[in-house]
């Protein structure tokens, strides 16, 4: 169709006509993924059962696995507690494990210690931290 020679209703025309295709359209592609989910979802289903095993088996196993970085961060349940060593000359300075933050290994070496030598990481928390337990 040539657009050049349309009026400005019948561009308006044209546009709603096309506004209505594009949601029919998206409307219709929605129907076509759900069958196309629900064939899917049988076709497992099938394969689950096909080779001797219950759904509920199964199943559980495949959502957990399907819905990780989608739900919302789960918080670890651990037995464990870990000390927490606290700068005495500022509250706001916790460190619990892992890699040694910055006001930690610059207090270190302020003081004479090594923060590459665990003899020397020990030695400091011992002397220099307050331990909080938790």
């Amino acid at each position: 169709m040539e657009y050049a020679n349309l009026s400005v209703d019948e561009i308006r025309r044209q546009l709603d006509e096309a506004e209505s295709k594009k949601t029919e359209l998206k409307k219709l592609l929605e129907v076509r993924r759900q069958e196309g989910k629900d064939d899917i979802i049988q076709q497992v289903k099938d394969l689950i059962q096909s080779n001797g095993y219950e759904l509920d088996e199964i199943i559980p196993l495949i959502s957990t696995k399907r819905r990780r970085g989608t739900a919302a961060p789960r918080k670890l349940v651990s037995s464990r507690q870990y000390k927490r060593y606290v700068d005495p000359d500022d509250s706001e300075n916790v460190y619990v494990r892992g890699v040694l933050p910055g006001w930690m290994k610059q207090k270190m070496k302020d003081q004479g210690y090594d923060p590459s030598s665990k003899d020397d990481r020990e030695a400091f928390k011992a002397k220099s931290l307050r331990v909080v337990e938790g």
